[in-house]
Formats: structure tokens, C-alpha cells, sequence
């Protein structure tokens, strides 16, 4: 069978942008569709979007998709499809699978943003052929996904993978999750923001080409920001990117260490920002890690970049649905 005649919608949504895509079963990206996000409108209107721009999908392709696989920030409960919390989107206990199904008359699938990009890059991207692999990607936050014997693991309660939320330090600072040293508070692209912002407000000489990058303005910092003063040499974001660079190492070890993966591949925007951290990564772990778990390493960049969302999403959907011929709806 041609690998265009099966297909998936992939739906990447987000706290700003939804944005669905027709995805082949070999990971090829077709047509892509993006909207507004309508959070102010609540759950219902950002489905009735989705279920328009699905439809408009089917009419491009010209024939129905296998199902629709969903990416979104937040806890999902796995069996019946319920996002339990998705702070960007400001929901609580929303049925969106069932609703969806309804709605389109398709098969929904729905999973954590992250686990989706993960699916992505295993059968689509760096992970390709690989049975044992993590992805961890580092932007805002900080999340992945495990494959373990060809199985992405989902843990008990649908949480494996939080590896933002490693302990780096125990007594490091306070991270989003209540707890403290997490390697997203110390890695995260919100955590670089906030450090470089206080750094600048103790020395603002010293701060001088970051508060210059970022418009005159300290308040308006980001890691965007302290990456591009990385790459023009100034020592305070190398000395702040040297700081991430030891947390995302510690971080990696105990990954390494914990999973033995055959390659740990990095992505996100941060890694995209500072495309050398994942050499410099691969360096720390091999020094630091246990050497029986680093024999057969590779530690390797993320492939799919703005694609990964809507293909991981879809493959989500491709792999879950593709046994059913006629699945109940």
C-alpha cells in the first residue's frame, strides 16, 4: 500500500496557536493549517476549530484520515481521553477526546505535547530505528519521553517522562512544580530568564549587551536573548549558559544512567538557540556517566524542528489506530 493513502491529522495545540496537518504513515508532512488559538472562549470553541480545520484536511487529501492524534500541554488521563489540567489553556477535567470523537465522527487520541514530539523523533526523526532512546527537549520547560524495548513508556498514571523535574540540587532554587533543584528550574528557558533578569538588576554594567539586546529593557530579557549574547562573546551569558550547561549535564548523566539509552537525542528551543550544547552534553556525560551506559551512546540533535508537534501527534494516531479497519467511533 502507498504510504499517502494512509494518513493521520495531527494537531499540535497550544495556549497561542492550534495547528493541525495531514501526516503520512512514513512521516511525511502534506498540508499544514493554523489558527488563533480561542482560549478566551473556552474548550468548546478551540474543538469547533479543530473539527473545521480537520475537515478542511479531509477535503485537501480527498479521502477520510486513519484517526486524529492531539498534542497539548498538560495531564491527561489516558483511558478516557479527559485533560485533567492544561495551564495554557486554562482547562480542568475537560472530555475533549470524547467530544472531539463525537463531533468528527474519527478516532481521537490525545497525549502530552512533549510524549507526542517524542513519538515524532523516534519513528520520524534522530530516533529512527531505535528501540532504546530519551528525547529531551529543553524550552520554556523542559519534558520528554522514553522508549524502552520499541515501547514508549507511559508510567502508571500516565506521567513518565517529566524529566524536567529530576532533582539536580536540593537545595537549588524553587521550581514550578513546588518543589526546589529541579533541572528545569535551573535549565528551563524560564529559568534562564529569571536568573539573567536578577543578574542584570546586580550589575547592570555587566548586563550592558543583554539589556541592550533586549530593547533597553532588563525586564524584557529572555534565554532568547542570553543566547544571542553567548554567541557575541559576552561573559555574562556565557557565564549564565556555562551555569545551564552543567545543569542539563547532571541532568543527562542520571537519564543516561537510569535508562541506558542507545542515543539521547536534545531539542527544544534552547538546544536550537545553542546548537553546541549538545556536544558540549555529550562530553559531560561521557565523563561523568556510568561508562558501561555510555558504550554504545550516541547523543544527537533533534530532526524534526516546527514539524515535530502536528508528526509526533500523528504518528501517535498512525501507530494507535493502524490494526483497525473500521474502528468504532
Amino acid at each position: 500500500m502507498n504510504p499517502n493513502d494512509t494518513w493521520a491529522v495531527g494537531v499540535d495545540l497550544g495556549g497561542t496557536k492550534v495547528e493541525v496537518a495531514r501526516v503520512d504513515s512514513a512521516g511525511r508532512l502534506h498540508q499544514r493549517l493554523r489558527r488563533p488559538t480561542n482560549v478566551k472562549e473556552g474548550p468548546k470553541a478551540v474543538e469547533r476549530e479543530i473539527v473545521n480545520l480537520a475537515n478542511e484536511l479531509q477535503k485537501l487529501a480527498g479521502s477520510p484520515p486513519i484517526g486524529v492524534g492531539i498534542g497539548l500541554a498538560g495531564q491527561i488521563d489516558p483511558r478516557e481521553g479527559v485533560v485533567i489540567f492544561a495551564p495554557n489553556l486554562h482547562w480542568h477535567n475537560v472530555p475533549f477526546q470524547s467530544d472531539l470523537k463525537q463531533a468528527l465522527k474519527l478516532p481521537i487520541v490525545i497525549t502530552n505535547d512533549v510524549r507526542a514530539v517524542a513519538w515524532g523523533e523516534w519513528l520520524h526523526g534522530a530516533g529512527k530505528g531505535c528501540d532504546d532512546l530519551v528525547c529531551l527537549f529543553v524550552g520554556t520547560g523542559i519534558g520528554g519521553g522514553v522508549v524502552s524495548g520499541g515501547r514508549m513508556l507511559t508510567g502508571c498514571s500516565n506521567t513518565a517522562g517529566e524529566l524536567g523535574h529530576i532533582t539536580i540540587d536540593i537545595n537549588g532554587p524553587p521550581c514550578t512544580c513546588g518543589q526546589r533543584g529541579c533541572l528545569e528550574a535551573l535549565a528551563g528557558g524560564w529559568a534562564i530568564e529569571k536568573v539573567a533578569q536578577e543578574a542584570v538588576a546586580l550589575d547592570p554594567p555587566a548586563g550592558a549587551l543583554l539589556t541592550k539586546l533586549a530593547g533597553g529593557t532588563p525586564d524584557g530579557i529572555t534565554a532568547k536573548t542570553v543566547a544571542e549574547g553567548a554567541r557575541k562573546g559576552d561573559l555574562l551569558s556565557l557565564r549564565l549558559f556555562e551555569r545551564t550547561t552543567q545543569a542539563l549535564i547532571a541532568g543527562c548523566v542520571s537519564i543516561v544512567n537510569a535508562f541506558n539509552p542507545c542515543r539521547l537525542i536534545l531539542g527544544g528551543g534552547v538546544i536550537e538557540g545553542l546548537p553546541e550544547l549538545v556536544e558540549q552534553i555529550d562530553q559531560g556525560v561521557r565523563r561523568r556517566a556510568l561508562s558501561a551506559a555510555t558504550k554504545s551512546l550516541q547523543v544527537l540533535p533533534a530532526k524534526l524542528g516546527n514539524n515535530a508537534g502536528v508528526v509526533g501527534a500523528a504518528t501517535l494516531a498512525l501507530q494507535t489506530f493502524k490494526n483497525e479497519d473500521h474502528p468504532e467511533v
